[in-house]
């Protein structure tokens, strides 16, 4: 990549050569122009003819050249590092972004496996020996969470029996519960 650089820098002061030139043939021409005392054609033609040659000029752009490489590099080099800080912070934002994403996840997931531990096994296979109505009526007096939970573990069928006999308002805060469990994408905040 520095090759690349030093590449692109001596093209780039080549190219300013031969503008250079001539602003130099021309100046020195025009400076002769000026130049109208009689006395000194002599004394001002060596000078001129100095200014005028190629060579001196080529030395002056490739000392011009040199002189600015490094500053000119310099203000790459601090931009390109302010190119990657910026990078840098957007990587670290969309990270911050990865794990509260994550935070949330696995808070969904714990708050779900408990609801699951609630519906005990044992509690789950009384209310399915029970009838539908008098399993929606004991249901009806538990906590919800722990109703939806039983519900939840029942099959169909019985799911739909007992909550066909329960109360309508708790019906439904039982299925907004069971379809949140059963959402990955439901936030804590939405429960």
């Amino acid at each position: 990549m520095m090759t690349d650089i030093k590449t692109k820098m001596l093209s780039t002061c080549r190219g300013l050569m031969a503008p250079a030139m001539i602003l130099a043939m021309v100046a020195g021409s025009s400076a002769l122009a000026e130049d109208s005392t009689p006395a000194a054609p002599a004394a001002a033609a060596p000078a001129n003819v100095a200014n005028a040659n190629p060579a001196n000029s080529q030395d002056e752009i490739r000392q011009f050249c040199t002189n600015i490489a490094d500053p000119a590099r310099d203000q790459r080099y601090l931009l390109q590092k302010q190119e990657l800080e910026k990078l840098q912070a957007d990587v670290d934002a969309r990270i911050a972004i990865m794990d509260k994403r994550k935070a949330e996840y696995t808070d969904w997931l714990k708050r779900r496996d408990d609801f699951l531990k609630n519906a005990d096994t044992g509690l789950v296979e009384i209310y399915k020996n029970m009838k539908p109505d008098a399993a929606a009526a004991s249901l009806d007096g538990t906590k919800i969470t722990i109703a939806a939970a039983i519900i939840m573990k029942l099959t169909p069928r019985q799911s739909s029996l007992i909550m066909a006999e329960m109360d309508p308002q708790k019906a439904a805060v039982v299925t907004n519960i069971i379809s949140s469990a059963s959402d990955p994408n439901t936030s804590k905040d939405t429960q």
